[in-house]
């Protein structure tokens, strides 16, 4: 279904209500605060790991909780990309797709940072049924345009696309979407923009291809190019390595530097758009996951990295990679289909830094460091690899890469919070330090495989489940940026 599609201008701003007494000229501030605390039923299932014993981690919601607001509200199955806004009366609103149940939801806080109400304003009759997988939040003051929230539908319905909806959308509406063909049809795991200051006047939009192949890695990145806010009438290309004998993603070594360009399509829908890719030698990688781009500067925001998650299958030796893969992207400052090429980090590289990798699947990048999610696919082969979900730090200024946390499976099955043997799903990270004013917050989620009720998805969202897997929000405060 076709809606029409108002953005909004969001004005963040802070409200504070001051007396005044002229007989001593003191001001009285009464503005709420932002205040971190637990605020789930759900306890905290996250253990850290060494040199990172000083952060903090919250529970901030999961499937179990209800809302004082709004009690029916069910945090769905299986929980995943999300955008965090602040809005004109200090308030906030979160805006997060839940996979498993086809839908977005939109989660109001306080001013204080509780969670107070929820409700879908994206439904799963909207997505015909489609994952709303990674997702990211298009603002005025970073991206020139918006808000919108953009998602990538990529499993289970026929709406494979890019999905864009507004954060203030009204809930009685979720049945309507708004799809982005000028993006194309992919097994669209994200799209993302660039910030603005990249390319002016213009806005660049990434799109990751998750197709899952298992004798040709299928995956591609795409590029979109139009003038600043104009999603519909721009240009897409897809990434071609132009050095010779660079004929698959496993033929690029870690940490060398290729050549490639951004060519051109002609194609929008889904099986076209793959042919296209062959025909014209552009890379295919084994499942494209999330993508994010450098903060801090023009120049920064030209280096993109994207997470290929991997798949394991004999016809993929040498092509693709088996365990996972970090690129990074660079982009010519005066034209976006020139750039270069590297894989930063190389889970395949069994004595490597990244030996530990099990299926990197998610990433958020800030001006110094990647912060790297896992999503294990289930082939443990080594003892490096043989662990529950990690999030890594990865410095982009020096390449270390640690270990920050790791999913705690073991003592939730002990609480009677599912099974160690279904291996929990880190993803949706988002930096939100200067949403909330504390210095190096991070929300994060868990999908948490295993820990299953059949009351675990909102009739709201999806009236006939297909899935009852359990979400849970997180907090982290004190990582780097």
């Amino acid at each position: 279904m076709k809606t029409n599609f108002k953005t909004l201008l969001l004005c963040t701003m802070s409200v504070m209500v001051i007396s005044c007494n002229q007989d001593d000229d003191s001001n009285v501030e009464t503005e709420e605060k932002v205040v971190l605390a637990n605020h789930s039923e759900t306890p905290v299932f996250l253990a850290k790991k060494s040199g990172f014993e000083n952060i903090e981690i919250y529970s901030i919601l999961s499937s179990e909780d209800q809302l004082t607001q709004s009690p029916n509200f069910v945090y769905g199955s299986m929980a995943d990309g999300m955008g965090l806004m602040k809005n004109s009366d200090g308030t906030f609103s979160l805006i997060n797709n839940i996979e498993a149940d086809y839908s977005i939801a939109r989660i109001s806080f306080d001013k204080t940072f509780k969670p107070v109400k929820g409700e879908y304003i994206l439904n799963a009759a909207a997505t015909a049924r489609t994952a709303q997988c990674s997702g990211s939040l298009v603002t005025p003051e970073e991206h020139g345009f918006g808000p919108l929230f953009l998602s990538g539908g990529e499993w289970g319905g026929a709406s494979k696309g890019v999905f864009a909806t507004d954060p203030f959308k009204s809930a009685e509406n979720a049945e309507l979407a708004t799809l982005l063909p000028a993006l194309g049809q992919w097994s669209t795991e994200n799209a993302v923009v660039i910030g603005k200051d990249a390319y002016p006047n213009k806005t660049v939009a990434f799109i990751g291809d998750d197709t899952s192949d298992n004798t040709t890695p299928s995956g591609q990145l795409a590029m979109y190019v139009g003038n600043r806010g104009d999603l519909a009438s721009g240009n897409l290309y897809g990434l071609k390595v132009t050095e010779a004998g660079i004929n698959f993603e496993m033929d690029m070594q870690e940490g060398v530097t290729y050549p490639a360009e951004f060519v051109e399509y002609n194609e929008r829908t889904l099986n076209e758009l793959e042919q296209e890719s062959r025909d014209n030698g552009i890379m295919g990688f084994s499942r494209v996951e999330d993508i994010d781009y450098r903060k801090g500067s023009a120049s920064a925001n030209r280096e993109i990295y994207f997470a290929v998650t991997g798949r394991k299958s004999t016809a993929l030796t040498g092509k693709g990679s088996f365990y996972g893969r970090i690129y990074k992207v660079i982009l010519d400052a005066n034209d976006p289909k020139i750039a270069t090429i590297t894989c930063v980090l190389d889970g395949d590289k069994l004595s490597g830094v990244a030996r530990q990798f099990h299926s990197p699947d998610n990433i958020v990048v800030t001006k110094d460091y990647a912060y790297i999610q896992e999503d294990p696919n289930g082939y443990p082969d080594t003892a490096d690899k043989t662990h529950f979900s990690y999030l890594y730090q990865y410095n982009l200024n020096t390449g270390a890469l640690k270990v920050v946390l790791e999913c705690d499976q073991n003592a939730a099955q002990n609480a009677g919070y599912g099974s160690a043997s279904s291996l929990w799903e880190l993803t949706g990270m988002i930096d939100v330090s200067d949403i909330i004013g504390v210095e190096g917050s991070f929300l994060i989620c868990t999908q948490n495989h295993g820990w299953e009720n059949a009351s675990f998805t909102d009739v709201n969202a999806n009236p006939s489940t297909d899935s009852s897997e359990a979400s849970v929000l997180y907090l982290i405060k004190g990582l780097e940026r």
